[in-house]
C-alpha cells in the first residue's frame, strides 16, 4: 500500500514537472512579449503625438487598436500636465527678474476623450506641457490564472501587462 502510494505521488510531481512548468514558462514569455509590445506602441503613440503638439483622434483609435489587437482588454489613461504660468509677485529672496513660479495642473483620461471624440476632433497641447499614457491589461492571461493556482500570489488588481510612457511636448499644436 505504501509503494502505490508513494508511486502515485511521483506520478503526480513527475507530470507536474514536465508538463505544467514548462507550460508556465511559455505563458510568462507570452506575457513578456505582450508587455514589450504594448510599451513599444505606447512610446511611438506619446512620441508622436507631443511632437505634432495634438492628441488627433484617429491616433488614440489607432493605438487602443493596436495594442487591442494583442488579444487582451487594456485600460488606458491618459494625463496632459498643462503649464500654467503664474504670474505673481516678485521674489525678493532670490532674484529680482523671477516672477512667480510656473505650475502645472492635470487634465485626465474623460477630459481629454470629451475633445477628441468632440467636433474638434483633437486635444491642442502647447510646449512645455507634459503628455502620459498608462496602459494596463483588465484581462487575466494564462500566466496569471497559472500562479494563482499554483502560488496564490496574483490575485484580483493585479496586472502582467502594461505599458507607460511620457515626455515633454515640443511643440504647440494648431488651433
Amino acid at each position: 500500500m505504501n509503494d502505490t502510494l508513494v508511486t502515485m505521488v511521483a506520478i503526480f510531481i513527475a507530470a507536474t514537472l514536465l508538463f505544467v512548468f514548462p507550460l508556465m514558462t511559455i505563458a510568462d514569455r507570452n506575457d513578456d512579449i505582450a508587455a514589450q509590445a504594448v510599451q513599444q506602441k505606447t512610446v511611438e503613440f506619446v512620441d508622436k503625438e507631443r511632437n505634432v503638439g495634438t492628441i488627433r483622434q484617429a491616433d488614440l483609435q489607432e493605438y487602443k487598436e493596436g495594442i487591442g489587437s494583442l488579444g487582451h482588454t487594456f485600460n488606458t489613461e491618459l494625463e496632459v500636465k498643462t503649464l500654467d504660468y503664474n504670474v505673481g509677485k516678485k521674489t525678493t529672496w532670490t532674484t529680482s527678474t523671477v516672477v512667480g513660479e510656473n505650475v502645472y495642473y492635470s487634465v485626465y483620461t474623460d477630459t481629454i476623450e470629451q475633445q477628441v471624440n468632440g467636433p474638434a476632433g483633437k486635444y491642442t497641447l502647447k510646449e512645455g506641457d507634459i503628455f502620459s499614457v498608462n496602459s494596463t491589461n483588465t484581462d487575466t492571461t494564462i500566466a496569471q490564472s497559472l500562479r494563482n493556482v499554483f502560488y496564490s500570489i496574483a490575485g484580483k488588481g493585479t496586472y502582467q501587462i502594461q505599458g507607460t510612457h511620457a515626455g515633454v511636448v515640443q511643440n504647440n499644436g494648431t488651433n
